[in-house]
């Protein structure tokens, strides 16, 4: 997997994340930052470890599916980035109450920004791409991407995160043609 893809698919996963950041900040208002903190080194680290679960259950299986794994990787990607259009576009935007960077609802926005990255390491273990670095570079991005997604948060708007979500389930739609063609 070349850097471009690599960062493609970061970026694409990354949405999700800055889409929640974008919220959490606008509900926020001030963020102060710990807040910060904890919000962006959650999120990178649940995108960090996702693919490295989606990976290893990747790699159970794919001796027994071999010959399909890229249609399945193609499947997931686009079923993924579709799901991320999809909800951007039906969603009157996220709302966030209370403070989304504390106890349960920290823990429950992590593992849901960070689902579709367990679908990419299933996709890396499919077509047999090491997944350390990658998960890596994942986890960074999301963190700064949270981080700068707090930031615009507490300036802009819920239409901002929502056509950033848009562009995010884009980016996954041709990251998942990519390999196939």
């Amino acid at each position: 997997m070349g850097l471009f893809s690599l960062l493609g698919i970061a970026l694409g996963l990354a949405m999700d994340a800055f889409s929640v950041a974008v919220a959490s900040g606008i509900a926020l208002g001030k963020v102060s930052p710990r807040q910060t903190f904890r919000l962006s080194l959650h999120f990178g680290l649940f995108q960090f470890g996702m693919p490295i679960v989606g990976w290893v259950l990747g790699s159970l299986i794919a001796p027994q599916i071999e010959s399909v794994g890229p249609w399945i990787a193609f499947g997931l990607l686009v079923a993924v980035g579709l799901k991320m259009i999809w909800e951007a576009l039906r969603s009157s935007g996220d709302e966030v109450r209370g403070d989304p960077t504390r106890g349960a609802s920290l823990v429950l926005l992590s593992v849901a920004t960070s689902l579709d990255a367990l679908a990419i390491g299933l996709e890396m273990a499919l077509v047999g791409v090491p997944v350390l670095y990658p998960a890596i570079v994942i986890g960074a991005v999301a963190a700064s991407m949270t981080m700068l997604g707090l930031q615009i948060g507490k300036r802009a708007g819920n239409l901002l995160g929502r056509r950033m979500k848009v562009v995010g389930g884009l980016v996954l739609v041709v990251m998942g043609l990519r390999v196939v063609m």
